[in-house]
This record gives structure tokens, C-alpha cells and sequence, in this order.
């Protein structure tokens, strides 16, 4: 069985070709009737419905014919809701807040098994094994999900900021609207 993770760089709630291409990306490999789970630990709640109407509305710029339905994660049912979606979208926000909020759900990259899960910025941070954060001060720990160091918003200025990170892990850089796709095997 197939997981399919996908890694943005920043900003993706601007409407533009580039955040076209990851949206879209996200729904190829679906069926016509997708299950989108929108998962908005990373951020505050004064922006929760703002965050839900602009990453609705990217999904539903881009979805063709298909037929699709969202939830707005909640940590107490959480697992359940992974398991009833299609995909798995994390937003932008806090690395910091959206690990710790993550902390609590053991085993999630097998709850991740078989599904599309995507993420930008904070929302890619906490599936790699470390990241830059410029909010959370600098390099941080992630989930391990993937055996990578991310930077995510990346500019020149960020270069160096991994290199203190030993270890056999590819280092992925990405800047605002860029995107890149793994797709693991189990």
C-alpha cells in the first residue's frame, strides 16, 4: 500500500499556477468522491474559519469533476478522522504549536498509511526528521515521518542552517508556491 506525502514550501493559500499545481497534485491520484480531512493545529483559532474557507476554496479551484467533502480536524477525534479521510491536509502556522499538538498521537505514520497527506510550511516542518524554523528559532526536531531536514520558506541567507545535522537524511529546500512528492511503499 501506497502513502503519498506531499511537501510545500509556504504559502499556499495564495491563488496563483504554481499553489494550482500542488492542489492538483494532492487530488490526482483520487478517486471522483474525495474525503478531505484539513487539519489547522498549526494556527490560531481566531484564523480557524479564515484557514478553512481559503484551503476549501483552493480544493474546490482545482477539483474538476470531482465530488468533495471536508472535516475540520479535531484533536479529540483525530485518529478517527485520519482514518475516514482521503486526504490528509495540514495547513501553515506554527511548527512549534502543530508538534505539539501532534505529541500526543502515537503511530501516526502508519494512521498515515495508504492516504495523501499533504503540507505547507509548519504543516510539511513536522513530517521531517529536523527543520528550520524561523518562528520556532531555528532548527527543531520534527516527527521523523520522513528521513529528511526541510526548510521550508527557503531563501540563500537560509543555506547553512541544517548543516550542523549529522546523519544520513537528504536535505530539501523549498521556497514559497514549490512542492515536492514522496511516495512510499509499505
Amino acid at each position: 500500500m501506497q502513502t503519498k506525502y506531499i511537501l510545500h514550501g509556504g504559502s499556499a493559500q495564495h491563488a496563483n499556477s504554481e499553489n494550482d499545481k500542488f492542489f492538483k497534485e494532492i487530488l490526482k491520484d483520487t478517486g471522483n468522491a474525495v474525503k478531505v480531512l484539513l487539519v489547522h493545529f498549526a494556527g490560531t483559532s481566531e484564523r480557524a474559519e479564515l484557514n478553512k474557507e481559503i484551503d476549501t476554496a483552493q480544493f474546490e479551484r482545482v477539483k474538476g469533476d470531482k465530488k468533495l467533502t471536508f472535516q475540520i480536524a479535531s484533536e479529540k477525534t483525530f485518529y478517527v478522522q485520519i482514518a475516514w479521510a482521503d486526504v490528509v491536509y495540514f495547513g501553515g502556522g506554527t511548527t512549534v504549536k502543530l508538534l505539539e499538538a501532534l505529541q500526543q498521537f502515537e503511530g501516526l505514520k502508519e494512521k498515515f498509511t495508504g492516504k495523501i497527506v499533504a503540507g505547507e510550511s509548519a504543516g510539511a516542518n513536522f513530517l521531517s526528521t529536523y527543520c528550520y524554523s524561523k518562528s520556532g528559532g531555528g532548527v527543531i526536531k520534527g516527527l521523523g515521518i520522513l528521513p529528511i531536514k526541510f526548510i521550508p520558506h527557503f531563501e540563500s541567507k537560509h543555506k547553512e542552517k541544517l548543516n550542523r545535522i549529522s546523519g544520513n537524511l537528504e536535505t530539501l529546500t523549498l521556497t514559497n508556491y514549490q512542492f515536492k512528492v514522496y511516495e512510499i511503499e509499505k
